[in-house]
């Protein structure tokens, strides 16, 4: 009876060894045929799957926006950039941070959520005279503050993953913090300084920051569908070595690409354009 479970075990791991790399190019050959052209319509492609892409919410480069709205442009270019950041510092470090950098990240979070939120009742009001007067704005939003307090929320996605990634990874851990206040003071300093880069709209800052804000997005749906993979396939903590990874992630990029795929013909059957939702506008 064992033999015959291990023998069906492992016609199924050879199966999945054929089919995910099949559908991974399957998937990405449909992406491709269907976003827009050029390097820069492969990025708004991504950031069509997750973002509003609102121009007057959005950065420009001349004329030509930016594949993410501020707030999204913050948010996963700071994921992204705290990633990579953590995998230097972090290695295969596996508990979160102290509780104090943790209320950092709570903050950063309630701060994410309020300028968000009076974002979306300015639009609702701009965008439908006369509805939700009688609640008042706290502030007049803008992409200053959708920057900064989208930055943070990125962080605090990065941070919280990083530690619960390399748990669901490594068979062997680094039982110690993976980010401590000093690499977190580091982390925070970059960003505000990439921020302050970013307000001068220098195309310089803005095309290596559109690279990173939609690799960031699509970074973050990888590690948690191969997460899910690796749970769903019973692997938890079963890996040594980086080069184990790779079909894992292979699998967390094809579902991620099949969602990202799906919500852009979704979304373009729906309104027919590749720019911000029709009629939504400030």
């Amino acid at each position: 009876m064992g033999r015959m479970n291990t023998n069906h075990t492992s016609r199924f791991q050879t199966i999945l060894k054929w089919f995910v790399p099949i559908a991974a190019i399957l998937a990405l050959a449909a992406w491709m045929y269907i976003s827009p052209e050029g390097a820069l319509g492969k990025l708004d492609a991504v950031g069509y799957a997750v973002c509003h892409r609102i121009g007057a919410r959005s950065f420009h480069i001349g004329d030509r926006q930016l594949p993410l709205c501020a707030r999204c442009t913050g948010e996963f270019y700071a994921a992204g950039l705290a990633l990579i950041f953590q995998i230097f510092v972090g290695g295969k470090r596996s508990k979160l941070p102290s509780r104090g950098i943790i209320a950092m990240l709570v903050l950063f979070f309630i701060a994410f959520g309020i300028d968000g939120s009076n974002s979306y009742l300015y639009l609702l009001k701009s965008t439908s005279p006369g509805v939700l007067d009688q609640i008042p704005n706290l502030y007049v939003p803008n992409n200053i503050l959708r920057l900064f307090t989208g930055s943070g929320m990125g962080i605090a996605l990065a941070v919280v993953l990083y530690p619960i990634m390399n748990q669901t990874l490594w068979r062997h851990l680094d039982d110690r913090p993976a980010l401590e206040w000093k690499s977190f003071g580091v982390l925070i300093g970059a960003t505000i300084m990439v921020n302050l880069l970013i307000l001068i709209e220098s195309p310089i800052v803005l095309y290596p920051i559109a690279y990173l804000s939609s690799l960031g997005t699509l970074a973050l749906l990888v590690i948690v569908f191969s997460m899910l993979w690796i749970m769903i396939m019973r692997q938890d903590s079963a890996f040594d070595h980086p080069r184990q990874l790779w079909f894992p992630f292979l699998a967390g990029l094809t579902v991620a690409l099949l969602m990202i795929l799906s919500i852009d013909l979704f979304r373009l059957n729906l309104t027919g354009t590749w720019n911000g939702f029709p009629g939504l506008s400030g």
